[in-house]
């Protein structure tokens, strides 16, 4: 993540994103298929890894790492082994960008859920952050704990996605994107860009 400054003089965060260009994998079409789709593929992957299904799949095509399927109204336009880099965006355009949280492990409910715990005073021992009453016997749930109950358990790792993310800036030359806020993910998390 970074700063920078906008026309007023305003400062806005943003996250700068490697974009490298995909390569077309495969065509669906509605005949075919029943859906109209693109699949492209990003990275290279070694040959000794790769399973030889996949090797027939990406023939005639460099061993791509990663495939990913986007569906579009009309695959007329397109070919086989095109790349598609960074033109299709334009700067103040909305994208919708989907990626994988940032995994936090097993946590609480203070944390978890944003629970206040228990109070601080007045001879409590040690229910500071405790959960407190899960609703118990005879309640709504008729003696069993109720689904959907927020308990402590695993935090994060899910795929996330924003919608109407604004393009600040855009430098094909070195395959670059800046986005206006944050991004969900760690460093190197493998993120999906599309247009709205």
């Amino acid at each position: 993540m970074t700063q920078i400054f906008d026309e007023e003089g305003k400062v806005k965060p943003a996250t700068i994103l490697n974009a490298e260009p995909v390569v077309i994998s495969q065509i669906k079409t509605k005949e075919k298929d029943g859906y109209s789709a693109l699949q492209v593929g990003t990275g290279l992957r070694n040959e000794k890894k790769i399973s030889k299904p996949v090797k027939g799949h990406l023939k005639g095509l460099q061993n791509l790492a990663i495939l990913r399927e986007f569906k579009v109204d009309d695959t007329a336009s397109f070919e086989k082994g095109a790349k598609i880099g960074l033109d299709i965006f334009e700067v103040g355009e909305k994208i919708v960008i989907s990626s994988v949280s940032k995994g936090k492990g097993f946590q609480g409910v203070v944390k978890r859920h944003g629970f206040h715990g228990g109070p601080r005073s007045h001879g409590q021992k040690h229910s500071e952050r405790e959960p407190g009453s899960i609703g118990g016997s005879g309640g709504r749930a008729g003696g069993r704990v109720a689904k959907g109950m927020r308990m402590a358990g695993r935090m994060g790792g899910d795929r996330v996605t924003l919608k109407n993310v604004k393009i600040l800036q855009i430098d094909p030359a070195s395959n670059i994107l800046m986005v206006a806020g944050a991004v969900p993910g760690r460093r190197g998390t493998l993120v999906e860009i599309k247009t709205n």
